[in-house]
């Protein structure tokens, strides 16, 4: 693993576990603050503009999932991640139904930005009522579509850069099967093909209420949209990146890992080459990726001489969510060399993390870390040993 250049610590961060990183870490948000008591659940975007946005869970009484009061937030950047707007609520249910704020609580956001329109696409899982449930457990999202009975797919959009927002909009019923327990997005961020293609990676319950991972892509703007396959079962986190060959690479959080903390542990990895109709295992699939069970993120980019390289972040553990690392791989994912990986934050922390380009150079990542809800920090690609 490279070695960055040591950083002078935070005053308030002297004794904490966070490792030397290339960039500053930066505080974005503090549990407790803008009165609210955690924020959770980053997924991060770069516009057109070239802004940062930067969305998550505002989970005003208490750090717990659903069902409780939470609101998705949003955090603009318009310099690179050297300064944020104050957090403010971007998708609020409000007290919908005539339940209260706590009993209408809407998580897990994925952003997606349609380079061709400008148009920024927001999702999240909406639970209406149900007090004291989860949606991934038991009755906490049951089939069929009626709010109330199943957690809504909602999504907010905005076409003037993250300063305006529509009214959320439900889209259950146009792509969820009624015989599911559960349709959601994946938290994180979708992307944008060379062709136009808008492609989001979502989760769900079966019919039998067994957890899948799989995407859905839209070839008219995000007018419509149409849903892949299950590419595995008893996974739900995933992301998706482009490969060099135009294959698509959908990388998912397992649960299986819980039990195996063997040399078999690690992310499922499966790749599609027609948009999820049909799916292969990847080479690097288990044991490559290793993870405590836990959200990750993973993009591509093309660099200047044409080579492909994918940037995977994760807490790089097989037992608990800590060791934030950032990992390149210049193969489509075939080998994640241990020289091109940047430790970011060696302690324990709830592990979340999600990546964007801030400039052809440098990835940005918005993480879940020891030392603060939320921490934006930037790394060149030459930490990663590419020049």
């Amino acid at each position: 693993m490279r070695t960055p250049p040591h950083i002078a610590a935070l005053s308030l961060l002297a004794s904490s576990a966070l490792a030397a990183a290339p960039g500053k870490p930066q505080i974005i948000h503090r549990q407790g603050e803008h009165g609210c008591h955690t924020f959770r659940i980053p997924a991060l975007a770069r516009t057109n503009a070239g802004t940062l946005l930067g969305v998550y869970d505002m989970r005003y009484h208490s750090a717990k999932d659903l069902q409780e009061h939470i609101d998705i937030g949003l955090s603009r950047s318009t310099d690179g991640g050297a300064t944020w707007e104050a957090p403010r609520p971007i998708m609020d249910m409000g007290e919908w139904g005539g339940k209260p704020q706590k009993e209408n609580g809407c998580s897990d956001p994925n952003i997606l930005v349609d380079p061709a329109t400008g148009r920024i696409f927001v999702s999240a899982v909406w639970t209406h009522g149900k007090p004291g449930t989860h949606q991934w457990k038991g009755r906490g999202s049951e089939p069929g579509f009626e709010i109330g009975v199943t957690a809504q797919f909602m999504v907010v959009t905005s076409d003037d850069d993250g300063v305006t927002w529509s009214e959320p909009v439900n889209w259950t019923r146009e792509l969820k099967r009624e015989e599911w327990w559960l349709f959601a997005p994946a938290p994180g961020n979708g992307i944008a093909l060379a062709d136009g293609t808008l492609v989001m990676p979502t989760q769900g319950r079966d019919a039998t209420g067994l957890p899948f991972s799989n995407l859905m892509w839209s070839a008219d703007h995000g007018e419509s949209w149409t849903l892949g396959k299950a590419a595995r079962r008893d996974t739900t986190e995933s992301a998706v990146a482009a490969l060099s060959d135009g294959r698509l690479l959908l990388n998912m959080r397992d649960n299986r890992n819980r039990a195996d903390k063997s040399a078999t542990n690690g992310r499922a990895l499966s790749t599609t080459p027609d948009l999820g109709r049909t799916w292969a295992v990847h080479p690097a699939d288990h044991g490559a990726l290793p993870e405590p069970v836990c959200m990750a993120s993973m993009i591509s980019h093309r660099l200047e001489d044409g080579r492909h390289l994918l940037l995977f972040s994760n807490p790089r553990d097989r037992n608990q969510r800590r060791n934030i690392t950032v990992q390149a791989s210049l193969d489509d994912g075939a080998t994640w060399p241990e020289e091109r990986r940047v430790l970011l934050d060696e302690g324990r922390g709830r592990g979340y993390s999600s990546l964007a380009m801030v400039d052809p150079e440098t990835v940005g990542i918005l993480y879940e870390s020891s030392i603060a809800d939320l921490v934006f920090q930037t790394v060149p690609l030459a930490e990663f040993g590419i020049e």
